[in-house]
């Protein structure tokens, strides 16, 4: 019979980011392929798993149509070689959804229903705009249920500045710029690299090269050159393109264990599954919606956020982060928050970025054996929040930092 087990992170890897659109380094390459190189790249890292005991794939992605569409976790499993007897499916919480696909997977393992699962997520923002091909239901508007300017992401941003006016643009500033800062100095330490799949890129004219590093990020960044940087989604506004994430192109995959699967072929857990939890809050400032999310996650784990030693909070805009952070009583500065920087800097392919977040608090999490639990959590469009709260199976309880 089935019995309910502890879930496991094993391990998670990712393709690098690229800017999305004509001048990117993947304009030329399909979705799908993005997707399935992450997978191969992992099952390689895993050869101790055998490929047909995977129970299930769960891909996400935002927009699915085209070479994102088709049922992507059973397509991406078959061009990456796993056995046809392997199922796949296809999910859809935009921004959280690899997010989504990892706590679906991980609730499968949880009750016994499966002893492995690879869950991630993949966004070709080049080849599909959000929300190019959708035709939003004209009720919204008529009705008045959401104000039209909650599908436009940066404005949603705008709201989140004018609710709290003490979350000053300086401050966004400040933030955008130590994300470029840390996500610098963690790659001149080598600390995102391990994580990254190799990918083949062809360019206008034919020639091939070698992606192995993210594609956006801007070091040079300083907080006097964001101050002067235009306000796109409103004049005068607060939110400018060093304080959001830029369109990026990329894929990411994990693999989850249960207990006996653990055991059975001795893998070796980089994390363990404690809470998760999804909230909705007002769509036109979906930016605030990881703040109830992580405490439903909390309160699920009976745990309080100062039992939390590493943050993972995804940077769709600087006043995101810092609203959670304000909330909580958190510096904008902290050690514990983005250590290695985020999305401002390395890109957010939207439906991916769950796991690009697990994939660096797991490698954070070996390096810190004083950090008990760790936090995952993302702003979702259309009023929602995620977040996930995750056990370092390398505490070793000597000490504790706060």
């Amino acid at each position: 019979m089935a019995e309910m087990t502890d879930v496991f992170f094993v391990d998670g890897m990712r393709t690098p980011f690229g800017r999305a659109g004509e001048k990117g380094m993947y304009w030329n390459t399909r979705a799908d392929d993005l997707v399935v190189k992450a997978i191969i790249g992992l099952m390689e890292r895993n050869g101790d798993v055998p490929k047909d005991r995977i129970d299930d794939v769960a891909i996400a992605a935002t927009s699915q149509t085209g070479d994102q569409g088709l049922t992507l976790g059973r397509t991406a499993a078959i061009l990456a070689g796993l056995p046809m007897t392997v199922p796949g499916l296809a999910i859809e919480r935009m921004c959280a959804g690899a997010m989504t696909s990892v706590t679906t997977m991980g609730a499968s393992i949880g009750v016994g229903m499966y002893d492995l699962a690879l869950a991630g997520g993949v966004e070709h923002m080049g080849r599909h705009p959000i929300g190019g091909n959708v035709d939003p239901n004209p009720r919204f508007v008529a009705e008045k249920l959401v104000d039209p300017g909650a599908l436009n992401m940066g404005v949603t941003a705008e709201r989140i500045h004018d609710r709290f006016p003490h979350l000053t643009k300086e401050r966004a500033d400040r933030f955008g710029a130590a994300s470029q800062h840390k996500v610098q100095a963690a790659y001149e330490a080598g600390k995102i690299q391990p994580d990254l799949v190799p990918i083949a890129v062809k360019d206008a004219a034919g020639a091939w090269g070698l992606a192995t590093e993210d594609e956006g990020r801007r070091p040079e960044t300083t907080v006097e050159g964001l101050a002067t940087l235009k306000t796109p989604f409103r004049p005068h506004g607060r939110v400018t393109a060093g304080t959001s994430s830029p369109l990026t192109d990329g894929a990411t995959i994990s693999l989850l264990a249960g207990a006996g699967a653990v055991k059975e072929f001795g893998l070796a857990p980089k994390m363990r599954m404690v809470s998760f939890a999804f909230a909705g809050v007002e769509p036109e400032i979906m930016g605030i919606g990881p703040i109830p999310s992580t405490e439903k996650a909390l309160k699920k784990a009976g745990l309080t956020i100062d039992d939390i030693g590493l943050f993972e909070l995804n940077e769709a805009f600087a006043i995101q982060v810092i609203s959670l952070l304000d909330h909580f009583g958190i510096a904008d500065d902290d050690p514990r928050v983005n250590a290695w920087g985020g999305a401002i800097a390395l890109g957010h392919p939207l439906a991916a970025s769950g796991v690009r977040l697990m994939i660096q608090l797991a490698a954070q999490f070996a390096e810190r054996p004083d950090v008990r639990y760790g936090l995952t959590a993302m702003c979702v469009g259309l009023g929602q929040g995620g977040s996930v709260i995750w056990e370092n199976p390398f505490f070793d309880g000597k000490k504790k930092r706060k």
